[in-house]
């Protein structure tokens, strides 16, 4: 081995680096938004500072986190003065902060709170839009990446809780360029289907640029058009995104979502087992109640039938009566009718006038002799008496 050649453990390496850089830099003033802000058990703070650019990891120590006032948080801006340095365990660069001061808000942050309330001014977070999960859905669309560890998450929590249960997978990508328009055209397609009861839409934990792409409009949109309820599963527990506010039900973390879209297989069926069971109970104590009753039941019916029909009897002798009044009534007055009728014949008949004297006169063809003129010697005539007829021939005439 050449020993003029300096030759450097990874320790001695990383520790060189390190001091290069504190007596470098030194201590410094620097601005940025806060990203997967930490805190740890121990009291520490650790987080992200970024810009546009570039991104660096920070660690704020518990002994100088105590005095800062507010809270800090993913998306907001930050003065931070602090110590450029090098974790040496990990060869990690990083910023020692020793103070820090609230900038403002970041600009994520403030597009989300600007989005955030356009669309509840639109009534899209309201609660009587949203639409109930079905009790036992048949088959679940599901909207996430088909590499993260929030799909496998959510098949393994749905076929442990039911068996056989139908899953469609809807692959996307869940952040970066083009992820928001990705995830809407996944819910839209889905509502084209007819086979599909709910939709589970979201993704594992992140930062908030890694979230940003449920914070997008687009995805709101499509997420309030839904015709199928839909669970929003974003992030941890602690991370709200747009379409949380949006979805018909919010889920804290994927598992969640999986847990709420369906019950337990095995304790639905003894669920209703033991309903089965109650109800069976419920009715043969009902029948046999019943059947107690039936003696009491058959004597008031009897009563009843028994009396209904006694007056019906009586309405139908009754009944019976009045017709027969009413017929004999009604034959009374027709044969006053008759006799009145025959009286008014027997006075207009010709023949009653011929019992009083008279006689009537006819020529051959019938016809009613009334003036003597329009007769002519050799007529004959046929003259009709009360009893009998003659018939006779004109010999001469007088006026």
């Amino acid at each position: 081995m050449d020993e003029s050649r300096k030759i450097y453990s990874v320790a001695e390496l990383n520790r060189a680096a390190r001091r290069t850089l504190e007596n470098g830099i030194g201590e410094v003033w620097v601005e940025g938004e806060i990203s997967r802000f930490t805190r740890h058990a121990s009291g520490h703070w650790y987080f992200t500072l970024k810009d546009k650019a570039a991104a660096v990891s920070c660690a704020m120590f518990k002994q100088n986190n105590a005095g800062i006032l507010f809270h800090p948080k993913d998306g907001i801006n930050v003065f931070v003065l602090g110590q450029a340095s090098l974790y040496e365990a990990r060869g990690n660069y990083q910023l020692i902060v020793r103070s820090m001061e609230e900038a403002g808000k970041g600009s994520l942050q403030e597009q989300f709170e600007k989005l955030k309330a356009k669309l509840a001014a639109e009534g899209l977070f309201d609660e009587t839009r949203k639409k109930p999960l079905p009790m036992r859905p048949k088959k679940i669309g599901v909207v996430t990446s088909p590499t993260g560890a929030a799909v496998r998450d959510i098949i393994h929590v749905l076929s442990r809780r039911f068996p056989n249960l139908g899953i469609l997978l809807a692959p996307v990508t869940v952040q970066g360029d083009g992820a928001a328009k990705k995830i809407s055209r996944a819910i839209e397609y889905l509502n084209t289907r007819n086979d599909i009861d709910l939709i589970i839409a979201g993704r594992g934990g992140g930062s908030l640029e890694d979230l940003w792409a449920f914070n997008e409009e687009i995805v709101a949109r499509a997420i309030a058009a839904s015709k199928i309820p839909i669970i929003s599963a974003v992030g941890h527990e602690i991370d709200f995104t747009i379409a949380d506010f949006v979805a018909d039900l919010r889920a804290p973390t994927p598992s969640a979502a999986a847990e709420l879209a369906v019950p337990v297989q095995s304790e639905l069926e003894t669920e209703i087992t033991r309903l089965a069971a109650r109800l069976g109970g419920s009715l043969h104590t009902r029948a046999l109640v019943l059947r107690e009753r039936i003696p009491g039941f058959r004597k008031t019916m009897e009563h009843a039938l028994y009396g209904g029909l006694q007056q019906r009897q009586q309405r139908i002798d009754q009944s019976a009566l009045t017709l027969s009044h009413r017929l004999q009534s009604t034959v009374g007055e027709r044969k006053q009718d008759v006799k009145r009728l025959n009286a008014q014949l027997r006075v207009l008949n010709p023949l009653g006038v011929l019992n009083r004297g008279y006689s009537l006169t006819e020529t051959e063809n019938g016809d009613v002799v009334r003036d003597a003129q329009k007769l002519k010697k050799g007529d004959q005539l046929t003259t009709r008496f009360a009893k009998g007829t003659i018939r006779s021939e004109v010999k001469e005439k007088e006026a």
